[in-house]
């Protein structure tokens, strides 16, 4: 199942990337190679595929170019190869959003949407020696799950066996921080893939022990999202709702004890 992202841009493989609409506007995409995110990975010297994922950031509309420059947001689609990096499924590498100053030193959330394939979005409340709450949320097609401020967090692939292919309302001026992460060897939880292809989840001994929940995405009310229509229509439709991404800090009472 493909789903409707709101405007013209078409995933596609052999090369990965994307095509633009007539009416859209895009990048040419960055691919992300094996022996680049090597030193992320639980195994070092897995094999896999060469090109893990392509990724585009900054796409839409020709229309919209102007207000998204406006009001500092980006929207980015991302598509990740079939198959596994030696035991682990396809996945981005862990990190926490920087701060920006636009957010008055805040760091930015993530709204992903899930267009093809199966996802997890892997996320952790800090990527301290306690890492608090851990949540790991199995999305599909349709599906809208948000990254808070602050959390450190990975996109994993849950099926092997097909490519996953998402978008993101980002901020203007993202970035990542990988200090943490990297300095505890990953994430709290490492995914491995059984051999009849679901997840099997290990504790990294770097942190203190948590509890990994596993749950699906929820409706995210409380930002006004409305379930079965593209975040992008969304945004077409009242380009106000996602200020809440580049401008994190006017909405600090959305994020306590924030549940994903």
């Amino acid at each position: 199942m493909l789903f409707n992202p709101g405007f013209e841009i078409t995933p596609v493989t052999n090369p990965m990337g994307f095509e633009y609409g007539k009416n859209s506007f895009g990048p040419k995409v960055e691919i992300r190679t094996l022996d680049a995110i090597r030193s992320s990975l639980f195994d070092p010297d897995c094999i896999g595929p060469e090109e893990v994922y392509s990724i585009a950031m900054d796409v839409g509309k020709k229309e919209h170019k102007s207000i998204l420059h406006n009001l500092h947001l980006l929207f980015g689609v991302v598509t990740y190869a079939e198959g596994k990096l030696g035991k682990e499924p396809v996945r981005s590498q862990g990190h926490i959003h920087k701060k920006s100053a636009y957010a008055n030193g805040w760091s930015t959330p993530e709204v992903y949407e899930i267009w093809s394939g199966a996802a997890i979005i892997y996320m952790q409340e800090t990527a301290m020696d306690n890492p608090g709450r851990c949540f790991a949320i199995h999305a599909g097609p349709g599906d809208v799950v948000i990254v808070p401020p602050n959390w450190a967090h990975a996109t994993i692939s849950a099926n092997p066996n097909a490519p996953l292919t998402f978008g993101a309302w980002c901020d203007r001026e993202y970035g990542f921080d990988y200090k943490d992460v990297r300095s505890h060897g990953g994430l709290a939880w490492f995914p491995f893939v059984r051999k009849n292809n679901t997840m099997q989840w290990e504790k990294n001994q770097n942190y203190s022990c948590q509890e990994l929940i596993i749950k699906s995405p929820r409706k995210y009310t409380e930002f006004g999202l409305a379930s079965g229509i593209p975040i992008y229509t969304q945004f077409e439709e009242n380009p106000d709702k996602f200020n809440f991404v580049p401008r994190p800090d006017l909405f600090q009472d959305k994020w306590i004890d924030f549940v994903p």
